[in-house]
């Protein structure tokens, strides 16, 4: 339901069904999402995380990091769509990534790491390691700036999940993007179905390598983003 448009198959469809019953089932436990209700699920979370298909061919894509990623989104989605991709999921807290281990299992997904740790953390193994960095719904977008960049090679992609605001979040983030050598390529906006709300993607290009004062401490960048 409400996935018309991303020419899913049969195998895809059964796997959003057994995604949203597991996701609703277990969401007391981890605290996922405050939406559960079908048609609100369905449209805010998965067809939101595969509106990035109109923008960008993600069958040109191998690897793919998820900033963030909480109940799965927009990673999962993708990966159901595309079974290709090979995915790294940032998640801090250990019990949100127990759920996406356990949803991974469930729908027979492979080619997953799971990374326990923040991504302030993980950078200091893998900077500049990633062709393509997604985020959605972790936080504003001076702060996924520094977050996402010095995970990205030269050359990358990052792409940004936002809001209706997402214009006043791109005017905030000029001293972030000239600081950590990134330009923004595109932002794409979308109508989410029903009436649902709208959306938008931002795509950002790393233009040159990032300064190694960066990012900071988590705590430094909550106080003052760049």
């Amino acid at each position: 339901m409400m996935l018309n448009g991303f020419n899913l198959d049969e195998k895809q469809s059964r796997q959003f069904a057994e995604y949203y019953d597991f996701l609703v089932a277990e969401n007391k436990k981890y605290n996922l999402t405050a939406i559960t209700e079908e048609a609100q699920v369905y449209g805010k979370h998965f067809y939101d995380s595969l509106a990035a298909m109109f923008f960008i061919d993600f069958s040109k894509i191998e690897k793919l990091c998820d900033i963030g990623s909480g109940g799965g989104f927009p990673a999962i989605p993708l990966k159901i769509a595309f079974p290709h991709l090979r995915l790294s999921l940032i998640e801090p807290t250990k019990k949100k990534i127990g759920f996406l281990r356990e949803l991974c299992a469930l729908l027979k997904l492979t080619g997953v790491e799971f990374i326990n740790e923040r991504a302030e953390d993980h950078v200091r193994k893998r900077r500049e390691y990633y062709g393509m960095i997604t985020a959605r719904a972790v936080a504003a977008l001076p702060v996924l700036l520094e977050l996402a960049l010095p995970l990205l090679k030269v050359g990358g992609v990052f792409i940004a999940y936002k809001g209706s605001n997402y214009e006043e979040e791109i005017k905030a983030s000029d001293n972030a993007l000239k600081t950590l050598s990134a330009v923004i390529e595109d932002a794409y906006e979308y109508q989410l179905p029903d009436d649902l709300g709208r959306r938008a993607i931002i795509k950002v290009k790393k233009l040159k390598k990032t300064d190694r004062a960066y990012p900071r401490h988590y705590a430094q960048i909550k106080k003052k983003s760049l």
